[in-house]
C-alpha cells in the first residue's frame, strides 16, 4: 500500500502550487496532495492557513481510512510544524518526501528529512 501511495505522490511532482488546491489541473496545496496520494474523498477547503488544529486535520485521516504510527514508511504522510500556528503535510518516499512547496509554487519532492518538527506519521490502512 505504502509504495503505491509514494508512487502517486511522485507522480504529482511538478504541479503547480495553489492554495486550497484539489486538482492537477487548477493546483494542489499540501492537503490536496495528500489526498491525491492516499486517495480520500471530501477533503475539507475551509480551513484557514494558520491557525487550524493537529485535532481536527487527524479527525480527517480517520475519516480517510488512516491510522498513525510511530516510524514512517514510504507511502506515510508526515505532520509537520514549519510554524507556530502552522501544519504542513509531506508524503514520505524512498531517500526523501513530495509536499507542495509554496515557495517554489509547485509540488516538489526533497531528498532527506523535512528540516521542520514531525508532529504526526499517518498510514493508509490496506483494504481488507
Amino acid at each position: 500500500m505504502g509504495d503505491k501511495v509514494a508512487a502517486r505522490a511522485r507522480r504529482l511532482v511538478g504541479v503547480r502550487f495553489r492554495p486550497q488546491g484539489r486538482s492537477v489541473e487548477t493546483g494542489l496545496d499540501c492537503i490536496g496532495l495528500a489526498a491525491l496520494a492516499v486517495r480520500a474523498k471530501d477533503v475539507r477547503r475551509d480551513y484557514a492557513l494558520r491557525g487550524g488544529t493537529a485535532e481536527e486535520l487527524f479527525a480527517g485521516f480517520r475519516a480517510a481510512n488512516m491510522r498513525p504510527v510511530k516510524a514512517s514508511i514510504p507511502g506515510d504522510v508526515l505532520v509537520l510544524r514549519p510554524g507556530v500556528a502552522q501544519l504542513h503535510l509531506a508524503i514520505v518516499t524512498n531517500g526523501g518526501f513530495v509536499h507542495a512547496d509554496a515557495g517554489a509554487r509547485r509540488v516538489v519532492e526533497t531528498p532527506g528529512r523535512p528540516d521542520w518538527p514531525v508532529i504526526a506519521v499517518w498510514r493508509k490502512r490496506a483494504r481488507g
